[in-house]
């Protein structure tokens, strides 16, 4: 009998820094993720995010001209029930506090690594691998 296998998790990762976003998609590709879509910024985001549909969107915070949590902020008005994780070098409690209140489901500092950004994304969507 074949074994019936989930889907993919499916990733869009929010980076204005072209080696960042490209080392984040070739990590979780090596480790099952589908990066769904790519964006260099806020309003980039936007355009590609109905293409994209991605089960969960990993935003940096900061970004040139429109912030991670303005990001999150207009990606919460196009699709209410997008999972996000604010993925960023500069946690604080004032920042995680003003991205729940936008919406974002988890901030994570980059300084936590890879790993736990996989491991939040799978927890975060249901799925266990």
């Amino acid at each position: 009998m074949p074994v019936v296998s989930e889907p993919p998790i499916k990733v869009m990762v929010v980076d204005d820094t072209v080696h960042v976003r490209r080392m984040l998609r070739n990590m979780l590709e090596l480790d099952g993720f589908e990066v769904s879509g790519e964006a260099g910024s806020g309003p980039e985001a936007l355009e590609v995010i109905d293409g994209a549909d991605p089960d969960v969107v990993v935003i940096d915070y900061r970004m040139p001209d429109v912030n991670g949590l303005e990001t999150a902020s207009l990606i919460r008005a196009l699709r209410p029930d997008q999972v996000m994780i604010l993925y960023t070098a500069f946690v604080d409690p004032e920042l995680e506090q003003r991205a729940r209140d936008v919406g974002v489901s988890l901030v994570l500092g980059k300084v936590e690594g890879l790993e736990s950004l996989e491991r939040e994304i799978t927890r975060l969507c249901g799925t266990l691998f």
